[in-house]
């Protein structure tokens, strides 16, 4: 239903591939949901607080996701919640509720694991690191008569949060420890790894080729525009897990840190960044490109006016760049606004998918080499199609309205003369999109 709702069918009603790109946001709850968030509260303060168990994790479960299980039978309950490659497992009683994680197996003591998560735990709030025999985990409990929704909303997105980071930074790190529970995660099938791994890798030979030719000292904006451009569409559209994932954020960490130094001096260690991971192996990478469940976002909601303000940052940034004959730079400058919107915020449904149909004009041959029929921008001929465009965009807002009823997108106001001009023009729709 979704699928057709969204456009996701070609013309000939061939189903498009079960793909899913970018992080999970938790920020794309129905009104029934929200209702039953506002009802987990109220119940709470009735002082029903099985009742109110009940109604949040309805409200934590995503029914796309399947990512939550919970069972209760009078005063006790047990549920499991999913994220990334780790599973939060819990259970309660009329007076307390506990839940943790197993990170890994340690066969052995080790005092230089144990003093990383001594000092790991002065950054937690809720959660804390534990030893169950061999095994590592996180844990987090509460008794039952203060476990408002807030508590265990924060609490509980803590524990799956960073237990599904640190599982892998510490096996890694670790050679002493061992993966473990990590069993419901879904590999992808071997062709679409290939796919993603290979153009992962012509993207960065791609990027890096282009940032050769310009001036290092002139066009340092650019050049920063095109790198970070770079990250944050292999970390939507490959969508890579564990190290492979925590090798990317750390790229445009290098470029925000505030350290003073000049730019070109950033680029020339986030080039070095990427330089590493183009010469990672198929086997090296593989592993980390899988399938998996999620109930919370890495990211938190933002006011939109800070979303208006990074694209249009990016529209004013662009204008050298398009009126001095560098056509590409500028798109991939209107490309950065918009991406790392979707990378550093939790977005609102919609907006995700205008998103995704945005990535799929600007990189058709990626999505059609995963099997989605639509070639929404053919670039040799430089021709849009215009229908099948604006019909997803129809479907989209249509579709979100009985949560934003104030929700419009001009589709007139689109310009199919050029990729530079309808990039623009798409974007510049987004700034008056209303999601009150």
């Amino acid at each position: 239903m979704l699928g057709k709702l969204f456009g996701w069918f070609s013309k000939k009603d061939t189903a498009a591939p079960d793909i899913r790109f970018g992080r999970y946001s938790d920020n794309n709850k129905t009104v029934l949901k929200i209702a039953r968030w506002s009802e987990a509260e109220k119940l709470f303060k009735e002082n029903k607080i099985l009742e109110s168990l009940d109604a949040f994790f309805d409200y934590l479960k995503d029914e796309e996701e399947d990512n939550v299980i919970h069972e209760r039978t009078g005063p006790e309950g047990k549920f499991e919640l999913f994220q990334g490659s780790k599973i939060v497992r819990g259970e309660y009683n009329a007076q307390h509720l506990k839940a943790e994680v197993t990170l890994a197996r340690m066969p052995k003591p080790s005092t230089p694991v144990m003093r990383r998560l001594l000092e790991m735990n002065f950054n937690l709030f809720y959660s804390r690191f534990a030893m169950d025999e061999d095994r590592l985990n996180m844990r987090f409990d509460s008794d039952l008569d203060t476990a408002t929704p807030n508590k265990l909303y924060y609490g509980l997105k803590e524990l799956a949060t960073k237990a599904d980071k640190q599982d892998d930074l510490l096996v890694q790190n670790f050679s002493v420890l061992e993966q473990t529970d990590v069993e419901h995660v879904e590999p992808l099938s071997e062709e679409e790894r290939v796919i993603k791994y290979n153009f992962m890798q012509e993207w960065i030979t791609e990027t890096l080729e282009q940032v050769k030719n310009l001036d290092s000292d002139k066009f340092a904006g650019g050049i920063a525009y095109l790198l970070l451009a770079l990250v944050y569409k292999i970390d939507y559209l490959i969508a890579p897990e564990g190290p492979i994932m925590n090798e990317l954020e750390a790229i445009p960490d290098i470029y925000f840190k505030k350290d003073n130094r000049p730019t070109a001096e950033k680029n020339y260690e986030m080039i070095e960044a990427l330089q590493k991971l183009k010469a990672k192996t198929p086997e090296q990478v593989y592993p980390f490109l899988f399938r998996s469940k999620h109930t919370f976002a890495i990211v938190t909601p933002q006011n939109y006016k800070t979303i208006v303000e990074a694209i249009k940052g990016s529209h004013q940034n662009m204008i050298w760049y398009r009126d001095n004959g560098y056509p590409n730079v500028a798109n991939k400058i209107i490309e950065y606004g918009f991406s790392y919107c979707q990378y550093s915020y939790s977005l609102p449904r919609p907006l995700s998918e205008l998103f995704r149909l945005f990535m799929q004009v600007n990189h058709g041959p990626f999505f059609r080499a995963l099997g989605f029929a639509e070639n929404l921008f053919d670039p040799e001929k430089k021709e849009f199609d215009k229908d099948e465009i604006t019909e997803d965009i129809v479907n989209i807002v249509n579709f979100w309205r009985s949560k934003y009823p104030k929700l419009q997108f001009e589709t007139e106001a689109l310009r199919f003369d050029s990729l530079l001009n309808f990039n623009y023009s798409f974007t510049r729709e987004v700034l008056n999109l209303k999601f009150e």
